[in-house]
């Protein structure tokens, strides 16, 4: 694997790596003296860097006092990029509109709850929010789609699927085609299943997506089905899609933008969030911690360079344990791998025996620290 390529954002400033749930303390001020901002009570610079945002990891997030004047929004920006949850009830004119609008989307709450809350889901959602706003504006844009209005190219992602399952197309190829801020390009080995299955031609027709259809028998081995697709990648970037799965439309876009800032040869996602499809129940697991460098990521999410993964082999022809296989591989070649947050990606888990690896749903129901009935993904997916 390549050596990773500088990050676009400049390499003092703060990024998201470090965030923190649950946060222990309490919110704090985020004030203007005049000559500068103060992030509860200590000085904070224009260009956070991050040593200063590490020490406000632990607060629930930080809420802006406004002055009579207008000041430098640097700190606010920057703070926002580092993913810090900020908050402010109103802004004043001379305040961005959109940036006014996300700071009173949330106000910090007191304490985390029990299994059922979603307290500090929706000061992560936020804290995401702020990321996406902070970065595009400090300069990691041109990996991640651009700031909104702003002419940067748009990145190009090859989608790589294998599907047995032609009635789980329609909403795999939709989830894909309302992908925001990257141009895709759809990679469909079918396994076991000809291309000319009426489900099939139905789902890739109504999709509206460049979809290149690959056939292999049934008794292909299921990475080299995935392998088979990938070679007709032409995207600059590879992306792994389980059709099964539910993945929100800022998904490959939240990839890049980690890609970027981390500088990372690999991305993917923490495995949060599975709907156990049996028992009509939703789990969320915080055991797997998010913005960090690690050796494993959701297989359904993991993306890098298509460059990248043509030097590393590709997945391994097995029928199963594909994902894990690659990313030892890459792991052991010197690829850095970075896991982002798992809001926009949830797992189904059906019976067992649909699957190429085997967990029991009772497995999940012991490791859950949230748990809700039906399916009750994070709002950062945009379910319909």
């Amino acid at each position: 694997m390549p050596a990773p390529s500088p990050s676009p954002v400049h390499a003092s400033l703060a990024t998201p790596e470090g965030f923190l749930r649950p946060a222990p303390e309490a919110a704090a001020d985020l004030s203007w003296t005049g000559r500068e901002w103060l992030a509860g009570g200590e000085p904070v610079g224009d260009r956070p860097d991050a040593g200063e945002v590490a020490r406000l990891r632990p607060l629930r997030g930080l809420t802006v006092r406004w002055p009579d004047a207008p000041a430098p929004l640097g700190a606010i920006v920057g703070l926002a990029a580092a993913g810090v949850p900020l908050h402010a009830d109103g802004a004043p004119p001379w305040v961005e509109p959109g940036l006014a609008r996300l700071l009173a989307a949330w106000r910090p709450e007191e304490g985390e709850g029990g299994p059922r809350s979603v307290t500090g889901l929706r000061r992560e959602e936020h804290s995401v929010r702020l990321r996406r706003y902070g970065l595009r504006a400090a300069g990691a844009a041109e990996t991640a789609g651009g700031p909104e209005g702003a002419g940067a190219p748009t990145p190009t992602v090859s989608v790589v699927i294998s599907s047995m399952r032609p009635h789980l197309l329609p909403s795999a190829l939709a989830q894909i085609a309302r992908q925001r801020r990257v141009e895709v390009e759809v990679l469909l080995g079918l396994h076991g299943v000809p291309a000319g299955h009426e489900a099939v031609r139905r789902a890739v027709a109504e999709s509206g997506l460049p979809v290149t259809v690959v056939e292999a028998e049934a008794a292909v081995a299921f990475g080299d089905v995935l392998n088979l697709a990938a070679s007709r990648a032409g995207g600059d970037h590879l992306a792994k899609w389980d059709d099964d799965d539910w993945y929100g439309p800022e998904h490959l876009a939240d990839l890049l933008l980690a890609k970027s800032y981390a500088g990372a040869d690999i991305v993917g996602t923490a495995a949060e969030f599975f709907y156990l499809e049996p028992l009509n129940v939703t789990i969320r697991r915080t055991d797997y911690t998010s913005e960090v460098w690690s050796d494993h990521v959701a297989g359904g999410t993991i993306l890098l360079d298509r460059t990248g993964f043509t030097e590393v082999g590709g997945f391994p022809g097995l029928p199963r344990g594909v994902d894990a296989g690659l990313l030892k591989a890459a792991h052991a070649a010197g690829a850095r791998i970075y896991r982002t947050h798992g809001l926009g990606y949830v797992l189904r888990r059906s019976v067992s025996a649909e699957h190429t690896w085997r967990l029991s749903l009772a497995h999940f129901l012991r490791v859950a620290s949230n748990q809700w009935r039906g399916f009750r993904p994070s709002l950062i997916l945009e379910a319909p």
